[in-house]
């Protein structure tokens, strides 16, 4: 068995059903060996960063590993922005490459990245953008070296590993002795008894004092699967709950204990919520800066913060932690259930009545000429079949997708993490619809981010995956411009001059829909939906209207003037 048939077999062992990549002369014998595969679905993408974006999406919703692969050289690093993604979302994927004939390392070989001489060094680069990065050099090591980087990028908290393979052990003559099945020993972190013990002291002694506990979920919840275990949760103990925009759908937005989105373009209840609670027991969120309006260093001066987080290193980072539980979320929350329910057997009294998340859209929605974008997200969440997924990308489509989307029970929302670039969901898309075909896959994208990748539509079309991109075309880098006149006065480089995305969508073999108003976008919709073909619904929204913004967790305000305080007061005074 040679070496690329051998790591092939690997991953078969393993489950893995999808592979995305370019191919390469370098790698021809995975890309045989993968063409030749019963169990690999192989999907040959238009770029390779396409790929590495996809591979995250495959991983984003389910508990398997997302694979890419690419040529050596300007292949394989063309997977670098998409394995950073992987590296801040926790998205477990397994990067495939070719690596140079090492004979030829610093000799002038073609597509040399050893780091030897004037040659890039791929290994510096993707020990930079990975949790571990190898290269195979002799053929025995080719099921260990897989073995060990599969078993890292689901450990703790999973992300992207790299394997390059050297040139040398492609060549035909060249096999693995003794194939074995990979084994591994990953498992999700379960809580220790001391931890949950702390923890749910901790909480007793609040909700006993008459103190307010307030829950704040975040992706970590989302990824661990924990929708109906934080629903026992808060309705056993009736503890309102805020998310993070990734924790979006942990519980259903309707629900009477959910207070909405705890971010600069949430919801006023959920700032009313945080404001209001003496304890904060936040689950699976690293709480970053759009969770933290900016990291501020007083958001929890008044506040108790117990974390539960997967990893050692994000408990109290960011704040002082009186109580962390390093743990996947859903056994975490569970046991916690358990010991809390212990200490207080009684059931409690039900929580206030809340009106829940406000959603208005304002009254400028029915004045403008083009569609409003508060209007065509809540239109996107309202028409999202069960179990459907909406995906938001890098611009202020993101603050309109978070604050008018109403997600039901089973439906899910994520943007781009704290990396962020544009593009990186619009293709990320592909991989869910790849790793879950029964689910009805969104995007909700800006015409910049579309343009960036909306060849890979091309890869949808020919894979017959059937995503919705709903384009929010105002013909400009919205989120940019208003960051320019907030800070500087001026505007400069933000506007683009788009094409006609739904005839670019039916050259490609996909639908296309161009569509002025809100009706005409309900309609669409619906069509797209039920289509088998991937389509495009280009959405020509206004440029008047304003995504709901905060930059204090006090409202807007309040924002507004310390953002004015802050741009009057001399430097350093």
């Amino acid at each position: 068995m040679r070496v690329y048939e051998a790591i092939v077999r690997g991953l078969e062992d393993l489950g893995v059903r999808t592979a995305f990549g370019g191919n390469g002369e370098n790698i021809a014998g995975l890309t045989v060996a993968l063409a030749r595969s019963r169990r690999i679905r192989p999907i040959l993408t238009r770029h390779e960063l396409g790929a590495a974006y996809m591979a995250g999406g495959y991983a984003m919703f389910t508990r398997e590993l997302g694979v890419c692969f690419a040529t050596v050289g300007p292949g394989a690093f063309n997977l670098v922005t998409g394995l950073a993604v992987a590296m801040s979302d926790s998205y477990p994927v397994l990067a495939l490459t070719g690596y140079v004939d090492e004979r030829f390392a610093g000799r002038g070989g073609i597509n040399d990245t050893s780091g030897i001489g004037d040659t890039p060094d791929s290994q510096a680069l993707f020990a930079a953008t990975t949790k571990r990065s190898y290269v195979v050099q002799r053929p025995e090591e080719a099921i260990d070296v897989l073995e060990e980087a599969v078993d890292v990028a689901l450990s703790g908290r999973p992300g992207p590993v790299h394997v390059a393979v050297a040139q040398q052990l492609a060549h035909p003559a060249v096999e693995v002795p003794d194939y074995r099945a990979p084994v591994l020993s990953a498992r999700p972190p379960q809580p220790a008894p001391g931890d949950v013990a702390a923890m749910a002291d901790r909480l007793a002694a609040a909700i006993g004092a008459g103190r307010s506990v307030l829950v704040l979920a975040g992706f970590g919840a989302v990824r661990s699967h924990a929708h109906d275990t934080v629903r026992r949760f808060v309705e056993r103990f009736q503890l309102p709950l805020v998310t993070t925009l990734d924790g979006k759908g942990i519980i259903p937005e309707r629900h009477p204990l959910c207070r909405g989105v705890f971010s600069e373009s949430g919801h006023a209840h959920a700032l009313r919520a945080f404001r209001d609670a003496d304890v904060v027991l936040a689950i699976g969120n690293s709480l970053n800066q759009h969770a933290t309006f900016g990291l501020r260093e007083d958001l929890f001066e008044d506040k108790e913060l117990l974390q539960v987080n997967i990893s050692a290193a994000d408990i109290g980072r960011q704040y002082p932690a009186t109580v962390g539980m390093v743990a996947d979320a859903d056994p975490a929350v569970a046991a916690l259930t358990d010991a809390l329910s212990q200490r207080l057997p009684a059931p409690p009294p039900p929580a206030p009545a809340d009106p829940g998340p406000d959603r208005d859209v304002g009254p400028l929605a029915g004045l403008t000429r083009h569609v409003h974008p508060g209007r065509l997200a809540e239109a996107m969440g309202r028409l999202l079949p069960p179990g459907g997924v909406i995906l938001a990308d890098a611009g202020a489509h993101l603050a309109w997708l978070g604050y008018h989307l109403a997600l039901e029970d089973g439906q899910a929302f994520h943007k781009c993490g704290a990396f962020g670039p544009m593009a990186a969901n619009t293709t990320a898309a592909i991989g869910i619809k790849a790793a879950q075909p029964g689910r009805a896959v969104v995007v909700g994208c800006g015409d910049g981010c579309f343009a960036m990748s909306g060849l890979e539509l091309m890869t949808a079309v020919e894979n017959e995956l059937p995503v919705v991109w709903v384009i929010f075309d105002d013909a400009e880098l919205k989120l940019i411009r208003l960051y320019q006149l907030a800070t500087y006065g001026h505007t400069g480089l933000v506007d683009l001059a788009p094409p006609d995305f739904a005839a670019v969508a039916r050259a490609c073999g996909a639908d296309g829909y161009r569509v002025e108003t809100i009706e005409e976008f309900e309609k669409a919709y619906a069509a797209a939906l039920a289509s088998p073909r991937p389509s495009v619904i280009d959405a020509r929204i206004t440029r008047w209207a304003l995504p709901h913004y905060t930059s204090s967790p006090k409202g807007p305000l309040h924002g507004a003037w310390e953002m004015l305080v802050d741009r009057f007061s001399p430097p350093g005074g």
